[in-house]
């Protein structure tokens, strides 16, 4: 199933109309692993439906996941990527859109090739590490960015590479004894020890030693024994030193391998993810939170997507008694939600499980907002506590042309309709006003639709809206 990708006339990223999501996503998989427990049928992978993302880099902080992405731009047919995108979530289906706070222009020296990063926190600061194309060499270098929030805004902590040695992917581990590790490569592994700063390091690079016995046998090449190609990802657990990585391309599986310390020896221990998907790349990223743990990778699920134009997905899975990591299938149905949405404090409308036909942008106001809404687009918001009851909703909304409808349904976009709140032109896309309207009939644990309609054409602007609770 392929849907053509619209431009708005803006200028922004947008994925065309998929008349049938669910029966096309269902279509692009067909492994659901045993490994994996069975979750209700529905469709909440990929986790970011209105642009395309690649090479997730999960960290967990202060009760939320924060995703780090690539971006691969529309009808690529190569991996042109310009910058990096920021993505959060408190429950692992309700992903907030926080946009993209460090790009090519933030790295004076490089010229092209945003590629697969990893952010971690140090200290309160937050630590970005990349690679790019460096525009005096011509060769791929690994840069750090840093910030004092995980949303950004990241500046060049250098001003120059960090390390450059025409190599890629890089991954940031840090141990218990508060030793940082630097890790990239492809065709080769290394590392460096970073220094507490985390903007330096200690010694040279050191190439890690591909053996069979550490990384498996890949057959056919005999420049590339093993199976290790690209994008590393170093952490540690229950005392263990894990390294998963994408594996003999191309079409790339995920694979992994284990030691008893940060540097080997290392022992190959298997795969984690098949080659599967519309994608001949993929990359991990593990995390656990609230309990569970996770699996992040990337696939070309989303109408139009492919091997330049990819989407990052999630699962959760459970490791085996010995510490191994189970065999992973993609799945469309993603992870099961932890915990609900409250819809009695302010909601930000890019906090979305499922968006149809929409776009985000950059809000006057600050923060962002959802546009570039046509008749028939929606939201889903998964798991959305009401209790007992609501009575009102509220939203901040814009049009800069003759506005139109919210309406307020349950179970799906066409489920049952609790509210309609209309929305008047304001004058302008980002002149803001708040409008409320009655809501009745939306009680328990419900997947909320905000489903747009009106006139052709965009109608309005969504900056957050929020419930009111009936009088007990």
């Amino acid at each position: 199933m392929t849907i053509p990708l619209r431009r708005s006339s803006a200028g922004g990223t947008r994925l065309g109309r998929a008349l049938a999501w669910t029966l096309g996503l269902l279509l692009a998989f067909a492994v659901v692993p045993a490994a994996v427990g069975p979750t209700p049928a529905r469709a909440d992978n990929p986790i970011v439906q209105h642009v395309y993302t690649a090479d997730p880099a999960p960290l967990v902080h202060d009760g939320r996941v924060y995703l780090y992405t690539g971006h691969d731009e529309d009808g690529s047919t190569y991996f042109t990527m310009k910058d990096w995108r920021v993505w959060s979530s408190a429950d692992m289906v309700n992903w907030t859109d926080h946009g993209s706070p460090l790009g090519l222009a933030t790295f004076g020296w490089a010229s092209a090739d945003a590629w697969a990063g990893q952010a971690v926190e140090r200290g309160g600061r937050f630590y970005w590490y990349m690679p790019v194309k460096n525009r005096a060499t011509g060769r791929m270098a690994i840069g750090v960015a840093v910030a004092d929030s995980p949303t950004g805004p990241f500046r060049d902590a250098l001003g120059h590479p960090l390390v450059e040695n025409g190599e890629i992917d890089p991954t940031v581990f840090i141990d218990d004894d508060g030793q940082a590790y630097l890790y990239w490569g492809n065709p080769n592994l290394w590392y460096v020890k970073l220094n507490a700063d985390m903007t330096s390091y200690s010694g040279g690079p050191t190439r890690i030693p591909l053996t069979t016995a550490g990384f498996g046998t890949r057959t056919g090449d005999p420049n590339r024994p093993t199976l290790y190609e690209e994008g590393p990802w170093v952490y540690k657990r229950n005392g263990l030193y894990y390294l998963v990585f994408a594996a003999k391309c191309c079409s790339e599986f995920i694979a992994y391998s284990t030691a008893p310390g940060p540097t080997g020896p290392w022992t190959y221990r298997g795969t984690v993810m098949p080659t599967q998907g519309g994608s001949f790349t993929n990359h991990p990223g593990i995390v656990d939170f609230k309990g569970n743990s996770y699996f992040f990778y990337h696939n070309g699920a989303l109408p139009g997507g492919g091997g330049f134009t990819r989407s990052v997905a999630v699962e959760r899975f459970s490791y085996n008694a010995d510490g191994t990591i189970p065999t992973i299938g993609m799945t469309n149905t993603g992870a099961p939600q932890v915990g609900t949405l409250d819809p009695y404090v302010r909601q930000e409308a890019e906090t979305i499980a499922w968006g149809s036909g929409i776009e985000t942008e950059p809000a006057g106001d600050g923060g962002r907002d959802v546009g570039w809404i046509d008749n028939g687009d929606y939201i889903k918001v998964k798991g959305v506590a009401f209790g007992a009851g609501a009575s009102s909703f509220t939203a901040r909304v814009a049009s800069g042309s003759g506005g139109g409808t919210v309406e307020l349904r349950l179970g799906s976009p066409n489920g049952t309709l609790v509210g309609r709140c209309g929305v008047p032109s304001t004058g302008g896309w980002q002149t803001w006003t708040s409008v409320t309207c009655p809501v009745g009939g939306a009680t328990g644990t419900q997947d909320l639709y905000l489903r747009f309609t009106g006139g052709s054409g965009y109608l309005f602007n969504i900056d957050w809206w929020r419930f009111t609770p009936a009088a007990s």
